[in-house]
């Protein structure tokens, strides 16, 4: 098995950020290759995953912390959130070398609560976001369409897609775990369900130290892959959750098990987009339920590549669920982020890439196909026309991303009809 590097978008992320401050942390689900990738940069290592390593360093903050801190830099510290007084420890070290490029965090749990901290660590350590792989990192988008490009005002000529809908049926269930990307067939497939039995399993109840129930874990995981893509409740989640076998259950412990994913990175759900528009139509803000990779979504629903393919209203919104995936990874390299737009008119975008320059991009996710083309580029300007150009600009572009289609292209309106297969940031 080979088993070279692939290269990440996050790379050129972690080199930028290293030049400006004195430590980076790295976070995102586990298995998505943090670790992998600050090793690329680092030049030593503190593995706290190692678990005589955590035992002997948990010894050594109450005698010496600085001494975990010492080694050729940038030092990376994995796993740091085993051991959250570190975080102090490292800020201040950052403090009195007054230099860049001295540590990388990597974790795969959000920040501990602000009372385990004494600082936020604002100002000398930085971020860096990870999910699992876009299609263009693992080598399987051609990555012939570049966003910066079309953000830049770019056009393209017709670009040939090679992916089928049955690669992206098995792309969607494989997810972006890295280690899946270098196996073949059930192999591969196998990655997304140990994740889950994982999740349920075990971090649930070791992100905060709450005693959760594994069955409604994945139970809420398998209510949260039905209503994948859509903007639901958590009341809604909680009926679902109780039509399938939940004894007893309110709405707050369904607040609680989401928060906990939250915190693991499970679950990343998109945010509403707020624009200025002509229209007197309210904007709704709820956000659609999204997981940080599909895979988890058909694992967690013992779903296969040929159950999508035997149903196209599931693949659509599997579908949209990657495609939100990489877009999200694409944003991270392009300063933006990701949201979504529906308005109480009806009008609606899957996705709308933002950038931090006020630039912006309007994405609709279609499986394919002239009717379902020619749906997203209607919905795509209907919204263009809505929004109020007087008081911000308009899209840089707009684009029908389709999981199928033999060519990418732009139409004579200028819209780009683009196979996720021809993608790259």
């Amino acid at each position: 098995m080979n088993r070279e590097y692939k290269q990440r978008i996050a790379d050129k992320l972690l080199a930028r950020k290293l030049a400006g401050k004195g430590a980076v942390l790295i976070e995102g689900p586990k298995w998505c290759g943090k670790t992998t990738t600050a090793r690329q940069q680092a030049k030593s290592i503190l593995d706290l995953g190692d678990s005589d390593v955590l035992r002997q360093s948990q010894q050594m903050m109450d005698v010496s912390p600085k001494t975990l801190l010492q080694g050729e830099t940038p030092r990376l510290i994995d796993e740091w959130q085993t051991i959250p007084s570190l975080w102090d420890s490292i800020r201040s070290e950052v403090d009195s070398r007054g230099d860049f490029s001295q540590f990388i965090l990597t974790g795969s749990s959000v920040l501990p609560q602000a009372d385990e901290t004494v600082h936020s660590g604002t100002g000398r350590i930085a971020r860096v976001k990870m999910r699992p792989m876009s299609l263009f990192e693992s080598g399987e988008s051609l990555g012939s369409i570049s966003l910066k490009n079309l953000f830049e005002g770019g056009v393209i000529e017709p670009q040939l897609n090679k992916l089928s809908l049955e690669d992206l049926a098995f792309l969607i269930c494989r997810g972006g775990w890295p280690q899946a990307t270098f196996l073949h067939g059930e192999l591969a497939l196998d990655q997304a369900l140990d994740y889950v039995d994982a999740v349920t399993e075990i971090d649930i109840q070791r992100v905060d130290g709450v005693k959760r129930n594994p069955g409604r874990a994945r139970l809420l995981l398998r209510s949260y892959a039905r209503n994948i893509a859509q903007q639901v409740s958590y009341g809604t989640i909680k009926a679902d959750m109780l039509s399938n076998d939940a004894k007893s259950l309110d709405e707050d412990t369904v607040a609680d098990y989401i928060k906990a994913l939250k915190r693991l990175f499970v679950v990343e759900d998109l945010e509403a987009w707020n624009p200025n528009i002509r229209s007197k139509s309210a904007i709704r803000t709820s956000d659609t339920r999204h997981f940080v990779d599909p895979s988890i979504g058909t694992a967690a629903l013992g779903l296969g590549p040929s159950d999508l393919i035997n149903d196209l209203n599931s693949f659509g919104l599997f579908f949209e669920d990657l495609a939100v995936r990489d877009l999200r990874v694409f944003a991270e390299a392009l300063d933006g982020r990701l949201y979504h737009y529906r308005d109480s008119s009806g009008l609606e975008c899957d996705t709308v890439l933002h950038r931090r320059n006020g630039t912006y991009a309007l994405v609709e996710v279609k499986l394919g196909g002239t009717k379902l083309i020619e749906e997203g580029v209607s919905s795509l300007q209907a919204l263009a026309n809505t929004i109020d150009t007087s008081r911000m600009p308009a899209p840089s572009f707009k684009m029908v991303l389709t999981a199928v289609g033999q060519y990418a292209y732009q139409r004579k309106d200028g819209i780009f009809v683009v196979p996720i297969g021809c993608l790259k940031d």
